[in-house]
């Protein structure tokens, strides 16, 4: 009988690293293809959060390839509603903005909205001090949650070909 357990436990762990190197491949795929695409981007990240505040109070941004598309896309939050606003990678003007009511992007944003509410630090503080600390970094995301009950900023950044993740405080 042990040694049934331990043909299971070993074929479990050979399944989970292998699902962990498919994850890590996948992860490679699109930060490769994103940095490709950040290398004709005229707008920070820090300039969509500042255009994107006409359309409500921004509670995360990022820039993603969305269709094959580069897009700086940046939640927002105004009297409750949640909105999806593109902003215009080379302007850093909005080129559109759309509500959102359903599915993951709903659930991201009520937990974004859940942590900014508790957070005394903005989101465009959060990012300037983690490009002050990362000098020549772009950041390519921030994104807020909750740890242990206090509201905390991700904030991803690649620098050639290196990838990091600062965690800022907004309490």
């Amino acid at each position: 009988m042990k040694t049934v357990s331990y043909i299971a436990l070993l074929l479990l762990v050979a399944l989970t690293a292998r699902h962990a190197v498919w994850a890590q491949a996948a992860d490679d795929k699109e930060h490769a293809e994103l940095a490709k695409a950040l290398k004709d981007v005229k707008v920070p990240l820090g300039a969509g959060l500042t255009a994107s505040a006409s359309a409500g109070k921004p509670i995360s941004a990022k820039f993603e390839v969305e269709d094959g598309k580069l897009q700086l896309s940046v939640y927002t939050e105004k009297d409750g509603k949640f909105s999806e606003v593109i902003v215009d990678h080379q302007t850093g003007k909005v080129a559109k903005s759309e509500p959102i009511t359903e599915g993951d992007d709903l659930t991201d944003a009520k937990a974004q909205s859940a942590a900014m509410a508790k957070a005394k630090t903005s989101l465009t503080e959060a990012l300037a001090k983690a490009v002050a600390e990362n000098t020549g970094a772009r950041v390519v995301a921030i994104v807020p949650s909750l740890k242990s009950g206090h509201p905390i900023a991700e904030v991803e950044m690649v620098k050639g070909d290196a990838w990091s993740t600062a965690t800022e405080k907004l309490d």
